[in-house]
């Protein structure tokens, strides 16, 4: 994926309505990677994909760079797969950057990091970019796809064993396991590892996961956590089941726990490239993204639920609601 430097922009304070440019400079993104080798053998636990057909919708062709940010749950999907797929198809250049989807709206609202397209992996981030107080930078959001939690493993790690017959709630409160999350504060994959840990700690009778859930020692960042595990730095991380699929990471369910990410898409108000913006929102939703989406355990929504208003003229037709 390309890069290219940052522009920054001036934006006045009835924002969106009015941008005003500030310096020279142009848009940035940068592309990240939050993978190293693959794992040897993989046999992920994944719901089965949905099999609705999607849009046929072809997205438009064009030129020029569509910065997407998105999950970093999403770094496989997007920047193996569905990105260089859809530049393919469309003469669009896209380049993206993931990271915590809290962090990444957080940067958004800062005006630190500009971008055409916003990729969550729940929907409550949307709503901190919504309304003239968070800088009106969502008005509507899709949400497309699912995946449930689960407990991703090293298979050369000592306990790969017993998570293969043991409940994986015993298994981490094993001696010397070293487990590793993303912070609940920014990420909702964190929040949902807290949140199973918890149940767990109580409908289980394991107190010593409710001591994981509160430890800061076993937090790192989205971006690092499946290249940590495949380098044997973890015994165990938590996952979403298609980041995993993506990652080639084997896993084992979460029994007891119902806990799934559920991404949504947006395109930001004042995007730099509106047209590249809807061109890949038509992509990702439609057959042209599918098949990859599906064979990595995504379960897509269709059609996509739309929660708000303002969709761009580009997308009515293919969403609903709008």
């Amino acid at each position: 994926m390309s890069t290219r430097p940052l522009r920054r922009l001036c934006v006045a304070a009835a924002l969106p309505i009015v941008l005003v440019a500030c310096s020279s400079s142009s848009k940035s993104s940068s592309s990240s990677s939050s993978a190293a080798a693959s794992a040897t053998t993989a046999a992920p636990a994944t719901a089965a994909p949905t099999t609705a057909a999607p849009s046929t919708t072809a997205a438009a062709t064009g030129s020029g760079p569509v910065d997407v940010l998105y999950a970093g749950s999403l770094a496989n999907a997007m920047g193996k797969q569905v990105g260089p797929a859809f530049s393919k198809a469309t003469g669009y250049t896209f380049t993206g950057y993931s990271g915590d989807s809290g962090s990444l709206a957080t940067m958004i609202k800062g005006k630190v990091r500009q971008g055409d397209v916003f990729i969550s992996a729940s929907p409550t981030v949307n709503t901190t970019l919504e309304g003239a107080a968070n800088g009106n930078w969502v008005s509507w959001y899709a949400e497309w796809a699912t995946s449930p939690l689960v407990l991703g493993y090293n298979p050369s790690s000592k306990f790969a064993a017993d998570l293969k017959s043991k409940p994986w709630y015993q298994v981490l409160a094993e001696p010397g396991i070293l487990i590793g999350r993303t912070d609940p504060a920014t990420d909702p994959k964190g929040k949902l590892a807290v949140e199973a840990l918890d149940n767990a700690a109580t409908a289980d009778s394991e107190p010593a996961l409710s001591a994981i859930a509160t430890s800061t020692s076993n937090v790192y960042p989205e971006d690092t956590l499946v290249g940590r595990l495949q380098a044997g730095q973890l015994d165990v991380g938590f996952f979403y089941a298609a980041e995993a699929s993506a990652a080639n990471i084997q896993t084992v369910p979460l029994t007891g726990q119902t806990l799934s990410a559920k991404y949504t898409v947006t395109v930001l108000n004042n995007a730099p490239d509106e047209a590249g913006a809807e061109a890949f929102v038509t992509y990702l939703l439609g057959a042209g993204a599918a098949s990859a989406l599906n064979a990595d355990g995504f379960i897509l929504v269709t059609p996509p639920t739309v929660t708000g208003s303002g969709i761009p003229s580009g997308l009515q037709s293919l969403l609903s609601g709008g």
